[in-house]
């Protein structure tokens, strides 16, 4: 599906969900294993307090930990690249260079540039980010993806740009639907995005019942047994 087909609307009542109980609608459609779609622990959610990030992903591959060089930056173009992508845009940059934990990608002018520019409202990368302090100061509600932070931009290079990536054991294609929050990232495929919330309300209902009947008069073993499901 074009991501243009997926309305303002959708995305907006998406976002009304927390990424658990997305990723249990989802999970009604039979349309992956539960074991995948989503990325591992290694990937944090750096502002919990923020409402879910939900947006399409622009994906790119970058080096910033090794020595300087001759390499272009390359910067220009992605910013490009983001100005003619759908919106809302998701940030998706997958390392590529001789270390990991000392690379980084993101840092408070990127993301004020990125929200208020190009229309973003988030990245997410298996790197490190900096200037957290300056990111929610300058670029208020952008959401930040990453197992860290460290303190030097280093040598930024981009590779290439619309290439599928892979973050934290997600594989992400440019253009795919993302949603995250506090307990972590997923995507979601695009032919049931327009169904994904709707369920995602019968899912919260099933949930608000179940709590009730636990604290209810009414509660039997035997009934948590029909009840019970493989959702924690």
């Amino acid at each position: 599906m074009d991501p243009s087909k997926i309305s303002p609307e959708t995305i907006q009542s998406l976002k009304n969900f927390d990424s658990a109980t997305v990723s249990n609608a989802i999970e009604q459609f039979g349309r992956r294993d539960a074991t995948s779609g989503y990325a591992n622990l290694d990937l944090r959610c750096q502002f919990p307090e923020y409402e879910p990030m939900v947006g399409f992903a622009v994906t790119a591959r970058c080096d910033s930990s090794t020595t300087a060089d001759s390499r272009p930056q390359k910067i220009d173009q992605f910013f490009e690249v983001m100005a003619a992508a759908p919106k809302p845009v998701i940030i998706v940059v997958q390392h590529s260079g001789s270390d990991r934990l000392k690379s980084c990608f993101f840092g408070d002018m990127f993301a004020a540039v990125t929200q208020q520019r190009f229309g973003a409202v988030g990245a997410v990368t298996d790197a490190g980010c900096r200037d957290r302090a300056g990111i929610v100061r300058r670029a208020p509600g952008y959401q930040i993806f990453s197992p860290g932070w460290v303190v030097s931009h280093g040598h930024g290079a981009y590779i290439d740009f619309n290439v599928k990536v892979s973050i934290c054991g997600l594989t992400i294609s440019p253009g795919d639907l993302l949603h995250g929050d506090e307990s972590g990232l997923l995507n979601i495929p695009h032919d049931i995005a327009d169904q994904v919330a709707n369920e995602a309300q019968n899912v919260r209902n099933s949930e608000n019942d179940f709590f009730e009947f636990i604290k209810s008069e009414s509660f039997s073993m035997e009934e948590l047994a029909k009840r019970s499901t493989a959702h924690p």
